[in-house]
């Protein structure tokens, strides 16, 4: 029943493998239930009386030839999109193969850590971290496994290194969704941290300690003893509870910030454009959740330089002829960046007695830099004859209409002693505002992907016209 179920899958007949398979399951458990003892190896009908396997060679090879049922099932399931099922099966087949030593320790390691993103997209980061650990330990031991000709060939080690930084990017992924998970538990209605939230949270999960422990044993946890403790240490090296607080936030991104310098020394610019960047994204994401818990303003300020510093050098590089979305995507991050930063001068600008020159400066010189990428962004978007779309894709919907937003609003932080600059400012400004509204009012169905923008581009509209009349009476008093 195993071998058709195989066939069967290989032909792309993944319902028939699918019945073939869970009859197999079927026959396992009815036949453990009903007689339990091991049945003879197919291979024992070709051997004499002294040749004959012992019993426990006997359950093993019949444990073994279950595992295959659960592992195909898994994969079976994962077909039919039955995710939870698939991930169930796989979760048991990882712990059998460990349980019996039927496995290669890289293709152990990369099925555990393929799995630990699946408890990730769940939000159950302790399963998560358990399966990354295991993964992390398991792999350790392909350095230490002979091959079969005993010299393993430059492809192999190569093969190792590309593993190896696969696992490390899988970590990177846990410790970036966990932080961004903490950070929406504690974020107010304007992006900031929320105070109250975090007592709040921190006086609960004391009191969640004790029990936490009772749950630990309930997962479902990999090895045999040996393997276990190995797990054990590995996984005390992060946490896998919420952040509550900077402190905390560091330790996990410390250990994301590790494994990004571990996948890039394989993953390069040379040979691996898109992995590379990808990697540099996840570190300025790391950075980008962590100056979320930062409270000095000027330290939060630096973290996003930092941040600049690895994503400009990559898009200066980068052909957008080739890699237009990549492009795109580092274009409305940069600008993303420039802006917050700029909302950040002007935040530690107001609690000065007044502006002085530098801090005006500076602040205009990243509005500038904002808008710069913003409308490169957009400007991606044109067709060939420049011509910006009438319509937007629903993928470049929000990223546009947030674009022209920001734009509009950075325009109204530009400071400049000259009111006809001002009142120019101000006129672009009102266009940006004006270009959302009419868009909106035109395309009835974007307005569900920028309503809070909407709203505040429809005030805006009707502010700006009558301040631009004052500050024009106050240009031309004589007229």
């Amino acid at each position: 029943q195993n071998n058709l179920g195989i066939l069967w899958s290989e032909r792309d007949k993944i319902k028939t493998a699918q019945t073939y398979l869970e009859s197999a399951e079927a026959l396992y458990n009815q036949y453990m239930k009903e007689d339990g003892n091991p049945p003879l190896d197919p291979s024992e009908h070709f051997m004499s009386e002294e040749e004959k396997l012992t019993d426990q060679e006997r359950a093993k090879r019949f444990e073994k030839a279950y595992t295959h049922t659960l592992y195909y099932l898994a994969q079976v399931y994962q077909h039919l999109e039955m995710i939870e099922k698939a991930a169930q099966y796989c979760h048991t087949t990882l712990k059998r193969q460990l349980e019996y030593c039927g496995y290669y320790p890289v293709e152990w390691a990369l099925n555990a850590a393929t799995l630990s993103q699946y408890y990730l997209s769940k939000q159950c980061f302790m399963e998560s971290r358990h399966c990354l650990a295991a993964a992390s330990v398991i792999f350790s031991q392909a350095g230490q496994v002979p091959s079969a000709e005993d010299n393993e060939t430059e492809q192999d080690q190569q093969d190792l290194r590309q593993r190896k930084a696969e696992i490390a990017r899988c970590w990177i992924k846990y410790c970036l969704n966990l932080l961004q998970s903490a950070q929406k538990l504690l974020e107010d209605n304007i992006g900031e941290l929320d105070p109250d939230r975090q007592s709040e949270l921190k006086a609960q999960r004391k009191k969640e300690e004790d029990e936490k422990e009772n749950g630990r044993k309930k997962a479902v946890l990999f090895g045999t003893s040996d393997i276990c403790d190995s797990v054990l240490a590995m996984e005390e090296k992060v946490s896998c509870v919420y952040p509550l607080d900077f402190q905390e936030a560091r330790e996990i991104f410390l250990v994301g910030q590790n494994y990004v310098q571990e996948a890039k020394e394989f993953f390069q610019v040379d040979g691996y454009v898109t992995d590379h960047i990808e990697i540099v994204q996840d570190h300025s994401a790391l950075f980008k959740v962590l100056a979320f818990f930062e409270e000095d303003y000027e330290r939060r300020c630096k973290m996003h330089k930092r941040r600049i510093d690895m994503l400009e050098p990559i898009y200066a590089d980068l052909n957008p002829q080739y890699y237009l979305l990549i492009s795109r995507q580092l274009q409305f991050e940069l600008a993303d960046t420039y802006y917050e930063m700029m909302d950040l001068k002007v935040a530690i600008g107001n609690k000065l007695e007044e502006l002085d020159s530098h801090t005006i400066k500076k602040i205009n010189s990243l509005a500038q830099l904002a808008i710069k990428y913003y409308e490169l962004f957009l400007d991606s978007l044109r067709n060939p004859d420049k011509v910006f779309p009438e319509v937007l894709g629903e993928d470049v919907l929000r990223p546009a209409m947030v674009a022209k937003f920001h734009i509009a609003r950075l325009y109204g932080k530009l400071i400049t002693s000259d009111s006809k600059k001002q009142l120019e400012n101000m006129q672009t400004s009102l266009e940006y505002y004006a270009f959302l509204v009419d868009y909106c009012e035109k395309h009835p169905e974007a307005v569900p992907a920028v309503e809070t923008e909407l709203e505040l581009s429809k005030e805006m509209v009707g502010l700006l016209p009558s301040k631009m009349e004052r500050l024009r009476a106050k240009l031309c008093p004589f007229i």
